[in-house]
């Protein structure tokens, strides 16, 4: 198993035990529908303040039922974490292709995170409040997203793309960057600037950074 592929297989797991998983499609739809709506209810309102009686109701789903998928409001909280993380993964890989070299990837991975990040906003709120919700689920998401571009940064030193002596420094260097980025101009937005950057825009300028550094030639 390739080391992608065992990150993966941790990050599922970890995301499965929260939640009881059900074997029918009406039980994957129910719990969809939770996971959709806590998204909603802890984004506005914060873990605190949010009820699983609110979260229900925005669902659709029966108080009782919601026992069925969760023991708690915790665990649900925790598996909604971890069904971000494993959104964010998918979303960057659905558009990267496999003609793409190095930097490629790493572009087009941070403009489907800031397209992601576009239509959720809430994944903010919801990912820095489990600092203090549940800090193993706050490691997890960050470790897993740090470890992923690992990865990539050691395939390409072995292709020869990248210098191959890049690790987990480097990989933290650029995913801080890519939060902060996302932070800026996905979820706060450029109101205030007068112009308008897209996704496209911002991954070419962060990967120029990348392949260009910052000292004069």
């Amino acid at each position: 198993m390739s080391s992608e592929a065992k990150i993966e297989a941790r990050a599922n797991g970890q995301a499965a035990n929260e939640a009881k998983i059900p074997r029918t499609e009406r039980g994957r739809k129910t719990l969809r529908k939770l996971l959709d709506a806590s998204a909603i209810e802890f984004g506005e309102k914060g873990f605190h303040e949010a009820s699983v009686s609110s979260i229900t109701r925005r669902a659709g789903v029966a108080l009782g039922s919601f026992y069925t998928y969760f023991d708690s409001k915790d665990a649900l909280f925790r598996a909604l974490v971890a069904d971000m993380s494993a959104t964010v993964k998918s979303s960057a890989r659905a558009a990267l292709s496999e003609d793409m070299n190095a930097l490629e990837i790493e572009r087009a991975a941070l403009a489907a995170f800031l397209d992601f990040a576009r239509e959720h906003k809430e994944i903010y709120r919801i990912i820095d409040e489990a600092e203090f919700v549940d800090p193993q689920s706050y490691r997890t998401h960050y470790k897993t997203i740090g470890e992923r571009i690992q990865a990539r940064l050691k395939s390409a030193g072995e292709s020869g793309e990248f210098r191959a002596d890049l690790g987990e420094i480097e990989a933290w260097a650029i995913m801080g960057m890519n939060v902060f980025v996302g932070l800026r101009y996905a979820v706060w937005g450029d109101n205030d600037t007068g112009q308008n950057h897209s996704s496209q825009d911002i991954a070419h300028v962060v990967n120029r950074l990348l392949s260009e550094g910052v000292m004069r030639k």
